[in-house]
């Protein structure tokens, strides 16, 4: 009879149940990450041709102003004002910016269980 039930207790755990020791509870997680991101921006401007320009007060320009023309006083001693530029061809302009963006993330997570 002992040998009998020895081998009824060794057979009885394989058909055991688990029964949790709890009733109710809480998991709660926080993930936080933060990112940071730099931008280098490297804008270049080319000019395929070239740009002159004339102006002035008291001045004389030609019908059709090129490098080189003369420009003469409309009125000789008296005050006057003269511009003269020229753009030729290649890099007209190079802008340049840098920017640093961080952003932060957070998530709080709550999970709630019953039995």
């Amino acid at each position: 009879m002992k040998f009998a039930l020895v081998l009824f207790l060794i057979a009885s755990p394989a058909a055991a149940s688990v029964v949790p020791s709890f009733t109710t509870g809480t998991v709660t997680s926080r993930t936080e990450s933060i990112q940071t991101v730099t931008e280098n921006i490297i804008q270049t401007d080319l000019q395929t041709g070239f740009t002159y320009t004339v102006s002035g007060t008291n001045i004389r320009i030609p019908s059709n102003p090129q490098i080189g023309a003369t420009y003469t006083q409309i009125n000789p001693g008296a005050a006057f004002q003269f511009s003269e530029t020229y753009f030729g061809p290649g890099v007209s302009r190079v802008t340049e910016i840098e920017r640093t963006t961080t952003t932060t993330s957070v998530t709080d997570s709550l999970s709630v269980f019953t039995q």
